[in-house]
């Protein structure tokens, strides 16, 4: 079996902001048929998993689309030359946690139907507590420490229901089942 490729015959912007744009492309079919796709274009993320004695910081706050708050991963895109540097901003921007160590354990696509945004995961670990200096719209958030079994009661019960958090953490057991 091949990818097949869907031609693009045209793209128009039908909403933008700052943040994000929302585009309508008609496309042709690779059996030659005319359809018409609309997605979210977003730049990439970064998602950091602050791990330290077999636990892991988690932030919360109110999430506008979802009418609720919710647990997660510290995560978000900031200013920075380079994804680790990304990666550190977020981490001390909603954690006030700086880490020793700071590795790459992958990157996923976010929501691959409906948006081209992905999301680059990283563990940090050799924490260093500090102030937060969170941004306007984080000024609800809180954070939490919490050891491994409960993390995954949380993921278990809906309390960490942001799926980017639940597949950074499936890459995590991967990396820790396989060593890689």
């Amino acid at each position: 079996m091949t990818d097949a490729m869907i031609r693009t015959i045209s793209s128009r912007v039908v909403y933008a902001n700052p943040w994000m744009t929302v585009r309508e492309d008609e496309i042709e079919r690779p059996d030659g048929s005319p359809g018409l796709y609309g997605y979210v274009d977003k730049p990439d993320f970064v998602l950091v998993i602050p791990m330290e004695r077999d636990g892991f910081h988690l932030v919360q706050e109110f999430r506008y689309p979802i009418g609720r708050r919710s647990w997660s991963f510290p995560q978000g895109a900031a200013v920075a030359r380079d994804r680790e540097e990304e990666a550190r901003t977020e981490l001390a921007e909603e954690t006030g946690l700086t880490a020793v160590s700071l590795e790459r354990i992958g990157r996923l696509d976010n929501a691959h139907g409906t948006t081209n945004q992905g999301f680059h995961v990283y563990l940090a670990t050799g924490l260093t507590p500090g102030p937060a200096r969170r941004e306007a719209s984080e000024q609800d958030m809180i954070q939490t420490w919490v050891p491994r079994a409960e993390l995954e009661r949380m993921i278990d019960d809906g309390r960490v229901g942001d799926s980017c958090s639940v597949a950074a953490y499936a890459l995590l057991l991967l990396r820790e089942r396989t060593g890689k």
